[in-house]
């Protein structure tokens, strides 16, 4: 009996997708490559970041010229590092400074050597650094070089303080002044190390007769931080005293400067 045309196709075998694509495609064909992602946009971070950093900047000198005192101390260092420094941001750096030498008097009085240890300071900023404490030195100078030193003592004070408190190594200095103790040198005389600089009573003396000084200042540091007088200031300062005597200079003070102060022989009644 003859078969209707559609038994013959359900008799066909049915034969899967892939096996259909197998028979159609060459035995040497390549499969396809996979097709990539989409690539994706570039990030926009670092657009952000200087736009934050100008923008960070500009409110903080807005803020300065509105109202300079009433910046943190961190605030300021920006400010100053931002000078020496346009790219970048330095408030980390003002932050690993003030850490470092606990203050911005300590940051502005250490030495070159001390603060290019610091990760972010070269010998530029150092320099940059020191020339602060070079303005704020001769300042102090200036104030007290202007009327006699009996009479401007407070002045006296904080420029002593500016130059030694922050010194790594006793330095001993001397004040030399005229007949109207006015300022007529202020001299570096001796270097010393950590706790001790040493000092000759003839060589003070033998300058004081060069520069026809009547009396003078001495003043050295202690890097320890604690101004108190050591027994061996006391007994350099009375052998200075004897120098001085018979040449009728006077020694109207010893100062030794700290961290914490200035301690004062004459208002100790050490001399």
């Amino acid at each position: 009996m003859a078969q209707s045309a559609s038994d013959a196709v359900e008799e066909l075998p049915l034969l899967g997708l892939a096996t259909w694509r197998a028979e159609l495609t060459p035995a040497d064909a390549k499969p396809a490559p996979a097709a990539k992602p989409a690539a994706k946009p570039a990030p926009k971070t670092a657009p952000k970041t200087e736009a934050w950093r100008l923008g960070h900047r500009g409110r903080l000198r807005e803020r300065a010229a509105k109202a300079l005192d009433a910046l943190p101390d961190y605030e300021l260092l920006e400010l100053i590092l931002a000078r020496s420094l346009p790219r970048g941001d330095v408030k980390p750096l003002a932050r690993a400074l003030l850490a470092r030498f606990g203050s911005l008097a300590g940051v502005f009085g250490a030495g070159l050597a001390d603060l290019v240890t610091v990760k972010g300071v070269g010998e530029t900023l150092a320099l940059d650094l020191k020339l602060v404490h070079e303005a704020t030195l001769r300042m102090g100078r200036g104030e007290v070089a202007k009327r006699p030193v009996i009479s401007s003592w407070s002045a006296l004070l904080a420029y002593v303080k500016v130059a030694l408190a922050h010194e790594a190594r006793e330095q001993f200095r001397v004040l030399f002044l005229d007949k109207k103790n006015q300022l007529i040198a202020d001299e570096v005389m001796n270097h010393g190390t950590v706790d001790h600089a040493p000092v000759y009573p003839r060589e003070v003396m033998r300058r004081a007769l060069e520069l026809s000084s009547s009396a003078v200042i001495l003043v050295h540091n202690h890097p320890s931080g604690d101004p108190s007088p050591s027994g061996a200031d006391i007994d350099m300062t009375r052998q200075v005293i004897e120098a001085g005597r018979a040449l009728k200079i006077a020694v109207h003070d010893h100062l030794v400067v700290g961290r914490h102060g200035v301690a004062s022989f004459k208002a100790l009644g050490l001399i």
